[in-house]
C-alpha cells in the first residue's frame, strides 16, 4: 500500500504527526499523532494502536492507515502510538507480539519518564499523556494483536503501574483447526485465514490451534486473565473468514468468569475492514464513532 508521510497540522483534522524510534535493538519505530490542544498543558488519553496487514502486509505509515488514525485522534481527542511491528517471512511471528508489547511498555515508561532516563524519551507523552487512560486497539491481524497484549498484561506488569483501561478490536484475526459458523467445511485448510497463519508462524506450537490465533483452543489461557477493564469488539456481517469466530470469542469472553465489560458491535451486509477503505460512507462514519465514543467513555 501507499505510504503518507507524517505532518503537522493535518489539513482535514488538524491532527499533528510525527516518526519516532523507540528501540535500537532491535529497531522499532511509531508514528504518533497529538490532536489539537486547548491548553498547552492538557492532558490525553493514550491509544496504542497496532494496525492490520496479516502480520506480512501493510505498515503503521500506510496511507489508509495515517487517514484512519488522523480521524480517530481527531475524533476522540486522544495521542496515539501507531506502533510499526516487524513482518514475516523476515520475521516470523511471535516478532510482531513482542514488539507491540515493547511499543505499549515504552509508552508506560513515560508514565515516570524522570525516573527512567534510559529510555528514549517522547516530549508529547511526557507533556500531553494521562497514563490513567491507557487503550489498545487495533484491526484484523491487529485485532489479533490487541487479544495477546491483554492477555499479557494480564500477567505481566508495566513500567509505572501502568494499567489498560480499554481494548478495542476491529474484524479480529482469528482461527482454528476446525470451521465454525459460517466458515466452509470443504477445504477450510485451504482457506486464506488456515493458510496465512501457517506461513508467518510457521513453527507455532500446535499450529492452528495454538491460543494466540485460537484463544478457544483446548489448554488455552483462560480469558478470564485478559489484562484490561472493558472492551469493544466489532464484526461485519458479510465477512466469511472472521464474523462467526470472532462472535464465539466475545460469547467466550462474557463467560469466562472476566470482570470487565464487552460491547460487541455487528455490521450487516459489509465485508472485512470496509470502514478502513471507505471512512467517510455512512457505514465507515458508524464503526469510527463506535470506536471513538468507547475511548472517550
Amino acid at each position: 500500500m501507499p505510504r503518507a508521510p507524517p505532518c503537522l497540522n493535518d489539513p482535514e483534522t488538524g491532527v499533528s504527526s510525527k516518526d519516532i524510534v523507540f528501540s535500537i535493538n532491535p529497531l522499532l519505530s511509531a508514528r504518533l499523532y497529538l490532536p489539537k490542544l486547548n491548553a498547552n498543558d492538557q492532558k490525553l488519553p493514550i491509544l496504542v494502536y497496532f494496525h492490520g496487514g496479516a502480520f506480512c502486509r501493510e505498515s503503521a505509515f500506510s496511507e489508509h492507515h495515517h487517514e484512519y488514525c488522523n480521524i480517530v485522534a481527531s475524533q476522540a481527542n486522544v495521542l496515539i502510538v501507531s506502533v510499526e511491528h516487524r513482518k514475516a517471512p523476515e520475521h516470523y511471528l511471535p516478532a510482531a507480539y513482542e514488539d507491540c508489547w515493547a511499543g505499549l511498555k515504552w509508552a508506560a515508561t513515560h508514565a515516570n519518564a524522570t525516573q527512567n532516563s534510559h529510555i528514549i524519551s517522547e516530549p508529547w507523552l511526557i507533556d500531553h499523556g494521562d497514563f490513567s487512560k491507557i487503550f489498545i486497539g487495533g484491526d484484523s491481524s491487529g485485532g489479533n494483536i490487541v487479544h495477546n497484549v491483554a492477555m499479557r498484561a494480564g500477567v505481566e506488569p508495566l513500567p509505572n503501574g501502568v494499567k489498560i483501561i480499554g481494548a478495542y478490536m476491529n474484524h479480529p484475526y482469528f482461527c482454528g483447526s476446525k470451521p465454525v459458523g459460517s466458515e466452509p467445511i470443504e477445504g477450510f485448510e485451504k482457506s486464506l485465514p488456515y493458510m496465512a497463519w501457517g506461513i508467518v508462524y510457521p513453527d507455532a506450537p500446535g499450529g492452528i490451534d495454538n491460543p494466540m490465533v485460537n484463544p478457544m483452543a483446548p489448554g488455552a489461557p483462560s480469558l478470564a486473565t485478559l489484562g484490561c477493564s472493558k472492551m469493544f469488539i466489532s464484526v461485519a456481517g458479510d465477512d466469511v473468514s472472521f464474523r462467526d469466530r470472532t462472535v464465539l470469542y466475545y460469547e467466550a469472553v462474557r463467560a469466562s468468569g472476566w470482570k470487565g465489560q464487552v460491547q460487541l458491535f455487528e455490521e450487516k451486509g459489509e465485508q472485512h475492514v470496509y470502514y478502513m477503505f471507505h471512512p467517510h460512507t455512512d457505514k465507515g462514519k458508524r464503526l469510527i464513532k463506535h470506536v471513538t465514543d468507547f475511548l472517550k467513555q
